[in-house]
């Protein structure tokens, strides 16, 4: 989109915006006590703006990005980012917000046994497998404003734009805003049935177990089965999301097409020593957790970089026990974290990794234990759904660059179901999880346009399943 199309957008979506008025506001989802409800004029209908024929569907750029400062009135800090986090009352009510932004775009929203938000569009051919598209609106701690909401307001402002414009695809069309993600993907995982009950039994940022946190978004853990889905029951699947890194600025690129999503390994690591005294223990009688722990970080870091590639390796989160100043650490408990696009190369990672972090704790006369927390396959993304992508950007002017995502995304479990593709947009200074966390109002429309004309082809052209 240039820059005079884009101007055009804004100028329309202003006067839209004017005659919108109360309606788009936060005020008709407040009681005069400030509790949040449903909003009730919302729930008998669609918006009456979009019983009007405005012509070809087009992407509400003022109403999109008014959407998006909007959001961050659930769960929104001070310096610009969100605090947003998975089962809590921001969630819950930032949840509502968007159900009544479904209906006012004409779509029907429910929440799934998983409790997974579904807006669905019916289309002309009931028969045949919806196109879904989304992404999720939880946040990390004190992160961005951009990471997942981009994608579900943009495909709300999807919806929207088609329903303005008295479109009907062949396919039904599911807007899905999949529930915590940040917290590893759940709700994505539910729809694929990765789900056990040991995962529900675990204990979110928030406090809850996953399966209280479900049932407080309105679902219900004990009928999850019910909420997964077979392959082959979705047509595609398309996530506009930011980039969350550096490339599409550095190289001064419109769209991103996504060619895979790194798969990603978790493991718990445990070195143990010997807790002493810090001031009557000589140093070569040490059994100390916490030098073997430094060698640890030192060795992975020169492990993942000693192959050209893109496989990346961090340690994050560390803590030394007992955790006094006069006492050498007996115990350590840190994390491990592998990416990459290939299975096989974080295969290789992690036995060399763990093969020097052995040799490290026979020389330090400690010993290193590794429990798998987390282990999510590499995906692919369907190379028709990358090209109809990437026709699509560039019949509307924007540059186009191929690339992988390093960040984890529900594409990637739904790419177990049926052809998927992710569109990025770029990351100014390519800061995410962080409130600096920044993409231009022009880079937001775009995409969200970019959005509006793959699913439309993607109708008239469905993806080939035998290439899937």
């Amino acid at each position: 989109m240039n820059r005079r199309r884009f101007s055009s957008l804004l100028a329309t979506g202003a006067a839209a915006g004017a005659a919108a008025g109360a309606t788009g506001g936060l005020s008709e989802l407040f009681t005069q006590t400030g509790r949040l409800v449903r909003d009730g004029a919302l729930s008998r209908g669609v918006d009456p703006k979009l019983t009007r024929n405005r012509g070809a569907p087009t992407i509400d750029g003022v109403q999109l990005m008014r959407w998006m400062r909007d959001l961050r009135q659930f769960g929104g800090t001070p310096d610009g980012g969100t605090h947003r986090l998975a089962y809590t009352d921001a969630d819950r009510d930032a949840r509502a917000w968007v159900i009544a932004r479904m209906r006012e775009a004409g779509l029907e929203p429910s929440i799934d046994v998983a409790g997974n938000i579904i807006g669905r569009r019916a289309g002309t051919e009931s028969s045949r497998p919806p196109i879904t598209f989304g992404s999720h609106i939880d946040s990390v701690p004190y992160g961005g404003s951009f990471d997942g909401p981009l994608g579900v307001l943009g495909s709300i402002a999807v919806a929207h734009a088609l329903s303005a414009a008295i479109v009907r695809t062949r396919h039904p069309l599911e807007v899905i805003v999949f529930q915590n993600e940040e917290g590893g993907v759940v709700g994505s995982r539910a729809l694929v049935g990765e789900l056990t009950d040991a995962d529900l039994n675990g204990t979110s940022r928030s406090g809850k177990t996953l399966r209280d946190g479900m049932t407080f978004l309105g679902g219900d853990p004990a009928r999850l089965a019910e909420a997964r889905r077979a392959p082959g029951s979705i047509t595609a699947y398309v996530e506009l999301h930011i980039e969350q890194g550096g490339t599409l600025e550095a190289t001064n690129t419109n769209i991103g097409v996504v060619e895979g999503i790194v798969g990603l390994r978790w493991w718990d690591v445990t070195i143990t020593g010997f807790a002493n005294h810090a001031g009557t223990t000589p140093m070569d009688q040490r059994q100390d957790a916490m030098r073997a722990a430094a060698q640890f970080v030192e060795m992975v870091n020169r492990v993942v970089r000693a192959t050209p590639g893109r496989q990346v390796g961090t340690v994050g989160r560390i803590q030394a026990f007992p955790g006094a100043p006069n006492v050498i650490p007996g115990r350590v408990e840190c994390s491990l974290e592998v990416r990459d696009l290939d299975r096989a190369v974080m295969d290789r990672l992690f036995t060399e990794i763990e093969r020097e972090a052995h040799a490290i704790g026979r020389a330090l006369g400690t010993t290193f234990a590794f429990a798998p927390t987390q282990n999510s396959a590499p995906a692919l993304m369907h190379r028709d759904v990358m090209a109809t992508i990437e026709r699509v950007a560039k019949s509307q002017g924007a540059s186009t660059r191929t690339l992988p995502s390093g960040a984890g995304h529900d594409a990637q479990h739904m790419a177990h179901l049926g052809p998927a593709g992710m569109i990025f947009v770029p990351s100014v200074k390519g800061i995410s999880h962080s409130p600096a966390e920044f993409t231009a109002d022009e880079d937001c429309v775009r995409g969200a346009e970019v959005l509006l004309e793959t699913i439309l082809s993607l109708d008239a052209s469905p993806p080939s399943l035998a290439s899937h």
